[in-house]
């Protein structure tokens, strides 16, 4: 049985960001369409029911992701300026200002601009899971409001990472 849980996991952790990709896209299409206040509502909407529990996993998968990507000494590659690594990030932004887009990977701009979506993605699925644990009570209301803010930064970032990835994609192409 554990052989069959081990493939299981790899699979999953091998298209981990494919799976966040398509439930967090989910999420945020069918999120103006979700009416969640204090608790769900006794006649919730199927897009209601779905924007909970899918949220749920996929706090679950960002967490599982930012873990994969941060274990092993791989965090300094997308959180190098926490411990005062400024260096390439650095570079990459002086290149900027000199019409050079940075490359991908190692401690630039890029990799701390994935670092910083990392955390927006885990904290937006951590203050919806605590606003589904508080749901019927005051705070509800609260985490609920965190949560809009978590969700709305993570939006800004994936707008930015779509482009980031254009660019990179378009300077691969030109070499």
């Amino acid at each position: 049985m554990s052989n069959k849980l081990t493939l299981i996991f790899d699979f999953l952790l091998a298209r981990l960001h494919v799976w966040l990709v398509l439930s967090a896209s989910l999420l945020i299409c069918t999120s103006p369409w979700i009416f969640i206040g204090r608790s769900l509502r006794a006649n919730a909407s199927i897009w209601d029911y779905l924007h909970v529990y899918l949220g749920l996993v996929c706090a679950a998968l960002g967490v599982l992701f930012l873990l994969r990507n941060s274990l092993q000494g791989k965090w300094h590659q997308y959180f190098a300026w926490l411990v005062g690594d400024w260096e390439q990030l650095v570079q990459d932004i002086k290149g900027l200002f000199k019409g050079k887009l940075p490359v991908a990977g190692g401690k630039g701009l890029f990799s701390c601009i994935e670092g910083i979506g990392m955390i927006l993605l885990v904290a937006t699925g951590l203050t919806g899971v605590v606003w589904f644990i508080y749901q019927g009570t005051p705070l509800a209301m609260t985490w609920r409001g965190y949560h809009q803010i978590c969700a709305d930064a993570f939006i800004g970032f994936l707008v930015l990472h779509i482009i980031l990835a254009a660019t990179h994609i378009i300077e691969f192409i030109r070499q």
